[in-house]
């Protein structure tokens, strides 16, 4: 199975489907199942039985998208873009956008 290039944290946007444009930062991945969640991103309804802790009731929270529905937004151009991999001078393998060459990991 090949890597998954978005990680927790990231700024994405969708390329497809019906949350197509929307824009949001990744709450969660999940690389073996190749999904996403992106925050406001695929929002679906839920009945949620009441617990000691919680309330009941209908609420509102996101479901997981398909990572390959959603594109990583290029720091410096703001636009949607490909990712890959260099190593640095000093051994680190880190990604980089592919439309700017700006590097993403911190």
């Amino acid at each position: 199975m090949p890597k998954m290039k978005i990680r927790k944290g990231d700024r994405v946007v969708v390329v497809t489907g019906r949350d197509k444009g929307k824009r949001g930062e990744v709450l969660r991945a999940m690389p073996s199942e190749n999904r996403v969640i992106v925050q406001g991103v695929n929002i679906v309804k839920r009945h949620q039985r009441a617990t000691q802790v919680q309330q009941g009731g209908i609420i509102e929270k996101e479901a997981p998208i398909q990572v390959s529905n959603v594109a990583h937004i290029d720091p410096k151009t703001d636009q949607p873009t490909r990712v890959g991999y260099k190593i640095l001078d000093d051994g680190r393998k880190v990604r980089f956008a592919k439309r700017s060459g700006e590097i993403i990991d911190r």
